[in-house]
C-alpha cells in the first residue's frame, strides 16, 4: 500500500480508511529498539530487586563449577557433568529469561497495537525485486535504519567503554579476592554495566518510537487524486466529504493568494471585507474578481496587497456587494460597472500621480445598494 504511486506528490494526510486498509494488511508502526530496550531493562530492573540473590546464586554456581576435583570430573561422564551445571544454572535463570522474553514482545505493541494478519505472511514478489531491494536501502527507510544501527552501536561503545573505564582499578583488584567473593563482586560490576547500557538503548528507543509513528504516516500519506478516488469508492461519508471541501478550500486559497500581487485595485470594509479585482481591457468584457474573503482571509489579502504595493480603496457597499454577488475569476455584475469604473480611473489616476507627481487623487465616494442576490455578470444578449 505504502509504494502506490500516480506520479503526484503526497501531500494529503492519510483517511481513516486508508489506516485501517494499512492495518489490515499488517501495515503497523513497530519499533525494534523499544523491543530490546524492554528486554533488557526488564531483566535489570529483577535483578536489582532480587537484592543481590541472582548473582549471589550466579556466584556460587560458578564457585562450585570451578572447584569440582578434577578426578571426580574424569571419572564420570564429562558431558553429563556440563549437563547437570547448565541445568542448575537454568533454574534460578528461568524466571530472567521469561520476563524478559515477554518484555520483548509486548513492548512494541506499545506502538500499533496487537495485529495479526495473514496479508502479512504472504509472499510478496515486489520485495524480490532488486530494484525496490535496492530503492529500500538507499531511500528514507533504508537511511533511517541505517542512522539508528550508528547511533544505537555508538552510544554501547561509548557507555561500555565509559563504564569499564571506571570500573577498571576494581576489575584488577578482583584477582587478589576469594573466588565466591570476586564472583559476587564481578556480578555487581556487570549488573552495573547492563544497567547503563540499557539506558543508552532506552534513549535510542525514545528517538526512534516517534519516528516510527511519523515514518508510518509519511508512508501512508496520499495525493489529491488519491483523496479522491477514495471519496467516490466511499460514497461520499461525511468524514471524506469535509476532507475533499478542506482540500477544495485550500486550493481556492491557495489560488487566490496567487493571484493578488496580480490585481489592478483591492476594495476593502475596510476590515472584514476585501475583494481584489483585475481588468485587462483588450483581453475582458469586464473586471474580474480574482480573490476575496471576510475577516482572517480578508486581511492577508490586504497584507499581501500592501507588500506588492496594490492599490487598497476603502469602498464599504462595494466591497460587500462585490463579495456576496462574484464568484472566483468571475465577471463583475453589470449593476455594478459604474461602481467599479470609478475606483479604476482613481486607481490609475493614483499610480499616475506616484510615477510623475502632482496633485494627489482624492478616494472617490462611492455608492452602492446593498443586494443580497446575484445579478448576471454580463449583458444579455438581446438587451
Amino acid at each position: 500500500m505504502a509504494g502506490e504511486d500516480d506520479g503526484q506528490d503526497k501531500t494529503e494526510e492519510p483517511t481513516q480508511k486508508r489506516l485501517d486498509d494499512a492495518r489490515k494488511e499488517g501495515q503497523v508502526p513497530r519499533s525494534r529498539e523499544l523491543g530490546g530496550a524492554a528486554m533488557l531493562g526488564i531483566c535489570v530492573l529483577i535483578l536489582f530487586a532480587s537484592g543481590g540473590h541472582l548473582t549471589a546464586t550466579a556466584g556460587a554456581w560458578l564457585d562450585h563449577a570451578l572447584s569440582l576435583p578434577r578426578e571426580q570430573v574424569l571419572r564420570g561422564d564429562p558431558v553429563a557433568h556440563v549437563g547437570e551445571l547448565l541445568f542448575g544454572l537454568f533454574w534460578p535463570a528461568l524466571p530472567l529469561m521469561l520476563a524478559g522474553a515477554l518484555a520483548g514482545a509486548l513492548a512494541p505493541l506499545v506502538l500499533g497495537g496487537f495485529n495479526f494478519s495473514t496479508k502479512a505472511l504472504a509472499p510478496k514478489f515486489s520485495k524480490m525485486n532488486p530494484i525496490n531491494g535496492l530503492k529500500r536501502v538507499f531511500g528514507p527507510e533504508g537511511l533511517l535504519e541505517t542512522g539508528k544501527s550508528v547511533l544505537r552501536v555508538s552510544l554501547i561503545l561509548l557507555v561500555g567503554v565509559a563504564v569499564l573505564n571506571a570500573q577498571l582499578p576494581e576489575l584488577i583488584s578482583l584477582v587478589n579476592e576469594p573466588l565466591p567473593r570476586a564472583a559476587a563482586h564481578g556480578g555487581r560490576m556487570a549488573l552495573t554495566l547492563l544497567a547503563a547500557l540499557t539506558g543508552a538503548l532506552i534513549f535510542v528507543a525514545i528517538i526512534d518510537a516517534p519516528l516510527q509513528l511519523w515514518n508510518h504516516r509519511r508512508q501512508l500519506k496520499m495525493t489529491r487524486k488519491q483523496l479522491m478516488d477514495e471519496f467516490k469508492e466511499s460514497e461520499g461519508s461525511p468524514e471524506l466529504k469535509a476532507r475533499v471541501r478542506r482540500v477544495q478550500q485550500e486550493i481556492a486559497n491557495r489560488r487566490m493568494m496567487e493571484a493578488v500581487p496580480t490585481a489592478d485595485a483591492i476594495l476593502v470594509n475596510p476590515t472584514h471585507y476585501a475583494v481584489a479585482i483585475v481588468y485587462d481591457g483588450q483581453k475582458m468584457r469586464a473586471p474580474k474578481v480574482v480573490a476575496k474573503g471576510v475577516d482572517l482571509i480578508a486581511l492577508t489579502i490586504r497584507e499581501l496587497g500592501e507588500k506588492h504595493k496594490v492599490p487598497i480603496v476603502e469602498a464599504p457597499p462595494l466591497a460587500r456587494a462585490l463579495y456576496r454577488e462574484c464568484e472566483l475569476d468571475q465577471e463583475i455584475p453589470v449593476r455594478l460597472y459604474a461602481a467599479v469604473a470609478q475606483v479604476l480611473g482613481f486607481v490609475y489616476q493614483l499610480k499616475h500621480w506616484r510615477r510623475h507627481g502632482g496633485s494627489q487623487p482624492r478616494p472617490p465616494r462611492i455608492e452602492v445598494e446593498d443586494s443580497p442576490e446575484k445579478t448576471p455578470s454580463t449583458p444579455d444578449k438581446d438587451a
